[in-house]
């Protein structure tokens, strides 16, 4: 298949081998047409080449961005995570963030305080929906509520 600047090259070509008078009325549109066309397709050519560029840096930014993503949603952690000597980088053994995990995909998200009293979130994993509802009433044995 032609690329536009090789069809545009062509439209010129058989505009030359046509041998019309380019001092007619007619000549001279035809001639600033096919250099019209020409300078269109050059234009194509560079924005093609451009978009390239592009596509290659939104890959780039891709891998990197998935990078971060397993780096903030790592679930990877082997501790037990009621154990309080946890002395992994996760937010396991600390006591202000809450392991949830999506009923939807099984993922496993932690969460502080300030995001469990938005009352809903989304699943960073699947998109769903997870609605929070606490009551006042104390759920370990150790309090005499």
């Amino acid at each position: 298949m032609m690329t536009v600047t090789e069809k545009a090259a062509y439209l010129k070509g058989l505009a030359e081998m046509a041998h019309f008078d380019k001092e007619t009325d007619e000549g001279k549109l035809i001639t600033a047409m096919i250099d019209v066309i020409d300078e269109m397709a050059l234009s194509i050519a560079d924005l093609e080449d451009e978009i390239a560029i592009l596509e290659e840096e939104i890959d780039e930014i891709d891998e990197d961005l998935g990078d971060v993503e397993e780096f903030l949603y790592d679930d990877d952690c082997d501790c037990d995570c009621c154990d309080d000597d946890c002395d992994c980088d996760c937010c396991c053994g600390d006591d202000d963030y809450v392991e949830v995990e999506c009923p939807a995909c099984g993922e496993v998200i932690c969460l502080d305080e300030s995001v469990l009293d938005e009352e809903t979130i989304q699943c960073p994993a699947c998109g769903e929906t997870l609605e929070f509802e606490f009551d006042d009433e104390c759920c370990c044995d150790d309090c005499e509520d």
